[in-house]
């Protein structure tokens, strides 16, 4: 993990400073960067967003997908946490805790915002920084690949109606246009672009040449995140200042699906008996989330304003060091599950 990446808290931390301060020092400003829409969809975070996903989605060979059949107890076990568990589970979770244990402290206005942010959060799974939490456990590569692989590809035509299923749960409308517009945008285009690049890349430069393009273009995909950061929290800056709990109990659902998810999975894979260098790296897929996709699609839908942009990006405060204590976790446990794994295959 390069040294961007690894304080990548503390410069997301920075950057809410600096977007809630120039938020109240140029408010003129950030109005007239929130009006500039097309079909409601913010032209500036669009941009950005773009130049964060596409360097992520080159990573993926989607080709890997022939290695599925080979590890298909924890591609299974990974599929199930992230389609069939996390967004319900979160759902539920901001359902106890923004409706009822923490709402007298929330703005009565803004809860199904925050709550639409935690779902769109919740239903994409994560892409790129999986690669770092899987080399971090020594996670088998090829799995790796070919999950993340098989969740773009789902994602492309599950995103959407699981995310309107769980809104129209919530009592919450949304239209659909809009997000299909974020659909297509912020998944279907970006996927279209990196597949394209990537190839021509490996036909011209084999790969190291994609390695080297990948290495230059990082710093600009996290520059991108950053200034997106500060341009969402200079929205925000206000609601922030008047409200300093409501990160903190957005926070709070967040926290638990994550150690929830992560630590279901884990104990599945134990009990179907897969090795560890599967195991690890499908629990850190099915907790941790494709933020950037979901602070897209919040923006488009609800506004650059919204709560529901302000709860996706309390998830990428708070996803580099929960995700690296899962790491730590899944690390120092590796002997205790070694012997159940041991004790599974022998019951069989």
């Amino acid at each position: 993990m390069g040294f961007f990446e690894r304080y990548l808290t503390v410069w997301v931390g920075l950057c809410i400073l600096v977007g809630t301060g120039l938020g109240h020092l140029f408010p003129a400003a950030f109005v007239r960067l929130g009006g500039m829409e097309v079909a409601r969809v913010n032209l500036p975070v669009a941009v950005l967003i773009w130049l964060m996903i596409i360097p992520m989605l080159l990573k993926v060979d989607f080709g890997a997908m022939k290695e599925v059949g080979r590890h298909w107890r924890g591609i299974g076990v990974t599929l199930f946490i992230n389609w069939a568990v996390k967004p319900f589970s979160m759902a539920l979770l901001g359902w106890f805790f923004l409706r009822h244990v923490f709402a007298d402290l929330l703005p009565a206005d803004q809860i199904d915002s925050y709550m639409a942010g935690l779902i769109l959060l919740a239903a994409a799974p994560c892409t790129a920084m999986v690669f770092v939490w899987s080399n971090l456990c020594r996670g088998d590569a090829n799995f790796t690949l070919s999950q993340v692989a098989l969740n773009d590809a789902i994602m492309v035509v599950a995103f959407a109606p699981l995310v309107a299923l769980l809104l129209g749960l919530s009592a919450i409308t949304v239209p659909w246009d809009t997000l299909l517009i974020s659909v297509g945008l912020y998944i279907i285009v970006p996927v279209a672009i990196a597949v394209v690049m990537r190839r021509w890349l490996m036909r011209r430069a084999g790969e190291q040449g994609l390695e080297k393009v990948l290495h230059r273009l990082g710093p600009y995909s996290l520059a991108a995140l950053l200034l997106t950061l500060v341009l969402l929290f200079g929205f925000q800056g206000r609601q922030i200042i008047e409200q300093p709990m409501v990160i903190a109990i957005l926070a709070v659902p967040i926290l638990i699906q994550v150690y929830f998810n992560s630590g279901l999975a884990y104990l599945l894979n134990r009990r179907l008996g897969v090795a560890h260098s599967v195991a690890g790296p499908s629990a850190l897929i099915g907790a941790s989330n494709f933020f950037e996709l979901a602070v897209a699609t919040a923006v488009s839908l609800f506004g650059v304003h919204s709560g529901a942009a302000l709860a996706t990006v309390v998830g990428v405060l708070i996803e580099v060091p929960v995700m690296l204590s899962v790491v730590a976790i899944v690390n120092r446990t590796q002997g205790w599950y070694c012997v159940g794994v041991q004790r599974a295959i022998g019951a069989r």
